[in-house]
């Protein structure tokens, strides 16, 4: 490796989040030593790909703590110190969302106390926490404990519905990782500084997705959709664009890839309505090597995104960029880093979020404009390729890391006890 220091990331769930398995993947091949934790293993990671396979065996996993924690803890003061006690006072008393987030942040920092017993501030140049919310509140702690930088990549619940502690994140971050601009102006309104922040989109691997042009649409065309089946996704809306085109005397199928929780209500959705023979949720996930073959079985794509209830949303959706790779003509809503992917009428189509008459609205122009189609299939290929391929969005963050972890390198040596020795230090490098 080029850098004798290490990248550490922290997450929720490791390579469980797509992003994270393709982002860590890119810096090791690009020359920076990346190790990456998590706070749990992940149920599913999504590929099958030996890298990711090899990834996932040697991520760290923080839970389940063992009752190691509590020496961590008692003996927090006296290995960090007043760095403890600032960070004690922090947890105590600086500005929190509620006081159920101010406890978690104060057991977060005990997590930390426990993790960054296995951190050497020699070694690892920089904390990167992808996802801003628990893991990252362990990943900031760490940071402060042990006085090594500490950024992060935010992307939609962990700034919206799971929010904690966002304000001193931001103050403490050596800089912030924008995946939109969107997300950008969110920062600066909410106290960033504007030298904190480089824009990294969440770009693909545009070689995986082989472009083939849509010029006209069959008979009956074929909508696709695919995601979890939870409520920011949308879905119970397209299913009901379907029944509105079908009482307009508009041929549809439509294919939802993916499961989750809100299988059984859209399953039975699609009943109510009488839609069996137009909708169909297919209740399986699609691996990432198995994307591409799912975009080239349809003619159209529907990703209507909104607000969840919760509050959770979207940041910019990777099967969004992925269809438009593949030349399938793209809607979706106006909503958060969504307008950052699609332009409208020159990549695709946006509408308003919760709107089924917006939506049908879409698909049925599309249906009845030819032109359109092909527009829309060139323009989305393009616009991928020129914001979002991978190597492009993930150069200035690499550039980031090199130029951080050599000014590291520059510096003298931090005194600091040796870290402890623990079962989980493996590590990719």
């Amino acid at each position: 490796m080029i850098d004798e220091k290490i990248v550490q990331y922290i997450t929720p769930i490791g390579i469980g989040a797509p992003w994270v398995a393709t982002e860590v993947h890119a810096m090791i091949e690009g020359g920076i030593s990346c190790r990456l934790s998590a706070l749990h293993k992940p149920t599913a990671t999504w590929f099958s790909a030996d890298w990711a396979n090899t990834l996932h065996e040697q991520t760290e996993s923080i839970y389940p703590l063992g009752s190691r924690v509590v020496f961590s803890v008692l003996s927090a003061p006296f290995r960090f110190r007043t760095r403890f006690v600032s960070a004690l006072t922090n947890a105590l008393f600086g500005k929190r969302e509620s006081v159920t987030k101010r406890a978690a942040a104060l057991a977060h920092l005990f997590v930390a106390c426990h993790w960054a017993r296995g951190l050497d501030p020699n070694e690892v140049g920089l904390i990167h926490a992808q996802w801003i919310h628990a893991s990252a509140t362990v990943g900031m702690y760490a940071a402060w404990l042990t006085g090594i930088p500490f950024s992060f990549t935010g992307h939609a619940v962990d700034l919206f519905r799971d929010r904690v502690a966002l304000n001193d994140k931001i103050r403490r971050a050596r800089f912030i990782v924008c995946i939109s601009s969107f997300h950008r102006q969110f920062y600066l309104d909410h106290g960033a500084d504007d030298s904190q922040l480089i824009t990294v989109h969440c770009g693909i691997e545009t070689e995986m997705y082989e472009f083939r042009l849509r010029e006209s649409l069959p008979e009956v065309p074929h909508v696709i959709s695919i995601g979890r089946l939870i409520e920011k996704k949308g879905f119970g809306y397209l299913i009901d664009a379907c029944g509105m085109l079908r009482d307009r005397g508009v041929s549809i199928r439509c294919t939802i890839a993916g499961d989750g929780p809100l299988m059984g209500p859209l399953r039975q959705r699609v009943q109510d309505l009488n839609l069996d023979a137009v909708v169909e949720i297919t209740g399986k996930a699609v691996l990432q090597e198995q994307m591409a073959e799912f975009m080239h079985s349809g003619d159209l794509f529907a990703q209507p995104c909104v607000w969840s209830s919760d509050n959770d949303v979207d940041g910019t959706p990777r099967t969004l960029m992925e269809a438009m790779a593949c030349g399938v003509p793209s809607v979706s809503t106006r909503l958060a880093g969504i307008p950052d992917i699609i332009e409208e009428g020159v990549s695709g189509l946006l509408v308003e979020p919760n709107s089924v008459t917006d939506l049908a609205d879409a698909l049925e122009r599309l249906i009845n404009e030819p032109g359109l189609v092909g527009t829309l299939s060139r323009g989305g290929r393009a616009h991928i390729e020129r914001e979002f391929q991978l190597p492009d969005c993930l150069a200035a963050l690499e550039s980031k890391f090199r130029s951080l972890l050599q000014q590291r390198e520059s510096e003298l040596p931090i005194a600091t006890q040796p870290p402890a020795k623990t079962p989980h230090t493996a590590g990719v490098q």
